[in-house]
């Protein structure tokens, strides 16, 4: 596969726009992470079929229905996804409402290598010099961390494995990145409004009633970081794709530290340094590979 300079671009973006949900959910109180989850699926459900119309995949989602009639293994796969993606985003805003924010972001420091992994084995994708070197630095990094740390929790296993599956079998089932997203929020919109209907807080929207716009809010970022991040597995290998996901951890990481203001410990830069070293590395990789490949066109 031909590295592709808009799924670059389109991974970046999404891995900005995942940093910012984590210190969004904070302002969602009363909410629980339940609550944060099944609000997020029902507001991003229009949020991601006026994008859809915007960007013209009416037709698109038409013929996603039409082969969803005639293929009963598409539905299960889509069942599938639906819920892989649905663990996933629980995961996500639970986290920093629990306190359990650190044991995610090692989740995330490992998925990369997992995708990396999983394209190894299943695609039969070749890392180059660089890459090969960067992803040692993250291994590096990551042994570091499990040594320093003693374990993984359950909450990093599953952030870690959750995605890889995912990733794979929406390439398989060939749904371009909003339609897919759509039909996947509309399965899991059942769950999600009888999550809210039998568990939400009572006058919770009378009581805060900032809810209402922060709600679309959160809505609206998970739509347009979600359709980066999906539309950037089908243009990228998936090797790549989990390289450049470091980039998510080390912006949360950032984001920690100058605008949260937490401490972080010595024995973290030896963790942190040589991922960012990976991340520069690949960085690097990719705009070399895209200048040579514009010359050849021109």
């Amino acid at each position: 596969m031909q590295l592709s300079g808009r799924g670059v671009a389109m991974s970046f973006f999404a891995s900005c726009i995942f940093t910012i949900i984590p210190a969004y959910v904070l302002h969602l109180a009363p909410l629980d992470g339940v609550q944060v989850f099944a609000q997020r699926v029902l507001w991003s459900l229009p949020a991601v079929f006026i994008l859809l119309l915007l960007v013209g995949r009416g037709p698109e989602l038409k013929a996603n229905l039409q082969r969803l009639r005639r293929e009963p293994l598409l539905v299960v796969a889509l069942f599938s996804a639906a819920a892989l993606m649905a663990v996933q985003w629980f995961m996500f805003v639970w986290a920093p409402l629990t306190g359990h924010m650190l044991d995610l972001t090692l989740g995330y420091f490992l998925m990369p290598l997992v995708l990396v992994l999983a394209g190894r084995l299943f695609y039969n994708e070749h890392l180059r010099t660089l890459q090969r070197i960067a992803v040692a630095c993250a291994v590096i990094g990551m042994l570091h961390e499990l040594w320093r740390i003693g374990g993984l929790s359950w909450v990093t296993v599953v952030c870690a494995i959750g995605y890889p599956p995912y990733f794979m079998l929406r390439r398989w089932m060939g749904f371009d990145a909003f339609t897919g997203f759509f039909l996947e929020m509309l399965v899991m919109s059942p769950v999600a409004i009888y999550l809210i209907i039998s568990f939400a807080p009572p006058q919770a929207f009378v009581e805060s009633p900032q809810l209402w716009y922060w709600l679309p809010g959160l809505g609206l970022l998970s739509t347009l970081a979600f359709g980066a991040m999906l539309g950037a597995s089908r243009l990228l290998p998936l090797g790549l794709l989990g390289i450049l996901s470091y980039v998510e951890p080390v912006l949360l990481f950032l984001f920690s530290v100058f605008w949260i203001g937490e401490a972080v410990e010595s024995g973290q830069w030896i963790t942190y340094v040589p991922i960012w070293l990976a991340v520069f590395l690949v960085i690097f990789d990719s705009l070399r590979v895209l200048l040579k490949q514009s010359r050849r066109l021109n």
